[in-house]
């Protein structure tokens, strides 16, 4: 089939590489998001996709919006059987869902209708959900509403981090969806309607939600910090004249209890609303992650201080 790419981050890179290590498909353009500053220097960096399908030779287009007529004039002139979309970051009208001829399929990070929407891997873990997944749907113009084609399972770990499970879903994906579109090819592709019971969001990640909050559960605290490692992080300050930001990217759980945020031992050990949890990896602001005996070995902190 003659297609159209349309992704941005790395989770999509797996996907793009698979489609085109297949003879029988064509990428005929990719659709990324811009590039933007970034880094110290705020040097405009390409997205992932695009440093991908410019190694590959393969056309790029970065519209800021698809909603213009000569935005979807350029799309239809492609003359696509198919458009793939993975993690894109725009939202695709009308128009444009109907001028693919099989249809937009999308690759989503979660088992729907669970975790419609932007952040759903970060959302799963943060939910202490036990299962995660991919899925392949056709897209219908309401937010991740279209019906469903092919799916994976993929279980959580008690302590897998959102970074890991990332990790894992990217290739599964990109296997299902080449499946779904040789399927798609033959024409046996089947497609169920989601269902209307378990519809859940996954909003953005914001930022006011980060800090740790110590008077809940150890185990909504775990949740927390695995959920949302590596980025954004979750945080807490230690105390002084000057506070210092420190980003936990590891936890399990610890043993104890105590005021919420009091470390409780020589292991990093802090007691939370119920229970404890024992930090295992952290990262200070501009600092490379490190473990917590390396932290601890330049930052004593003893039995009773409290953490905000």
């Amino acid at each position: 089939m003659r297609l159209i790419f349309m992704g941005t981050p790395d989770f999509a890179v797996p996907t793009l590489l698979e489609i085109v290590g297949r003879d029988h498909h064509e990428v005929a353009a990719v659709y990324t998001r811009a590039a933007k500053p970034a880094g110290r220097g705020m040097e405009l960096q390409v997205t992932p996709v695009e440093r991908e399908a410019r190694r590959l030779a393969i056309p790029v287009l970065t519209p800021k919006s698809l909603r213009t007529e000569e935005a979807i004039e350029t799309f239809r002139a492609h003359k696509a059987d198919a458009a793939v979309v993975v993690a894109y970051g725009l939202i695709l009208p009308v128009p444009i869902l109907q001028s693919a001829p099989l249809g937009c399929f999308n690759l989503h990070a979660s088992l729907l209708p669970r975790w419609r929407g932007a952040a759903p891997i970060n959302r799963a873990v943060m939910a202490g959900d036990v299962e995660s997944g991919v899925m392949v749907m056709r897209m219908a113009e309401g937010l991740d509403t279209g019906p469903v084609a092919m799916a994976e399972r993929l279980p959580i770990g008690a302590d897998m981090t959102a970074g890991e499970l990332h990790d894992a879903l990217a290739p599964l994906g990109a296997d299902l969806m080449v499946r779904a579109l040789d399927a798609l090819a033959r024409g046996t592709l089947q497609l169920t309607p989601q269902s209307d019971v378990g519809v859940t969001y996954a909003a953005k990640i914001e930022k006011v939600e980060t800090r740790i909050d110590w008077r809940k559960s150890w185990k909504a605290v775990h949740d927390h910090c695995r959920g949302l490692s590596p980025f954004p992080g979750a945080w807490f300050e230690l105390p002084g004249a000057q506070p210092a930001r420190i980003k936990v990217l590891r936890t399990t759980r610890g043993e104890g209890e105590g005021a919420p945020g009091a470390v409780l031992d020589g292991n990093l050990t802090i007691a939370c609303g119920e229970g404890a949890i024992r930090l295992l990896e952290i990262q200070r602001a501009g600092k490379q992650p490190m473990k917590a005996g390396d932290f601890l070995r330049g930052t004593p902190l003893g039995p009773g201080t409290v953490l905000r």
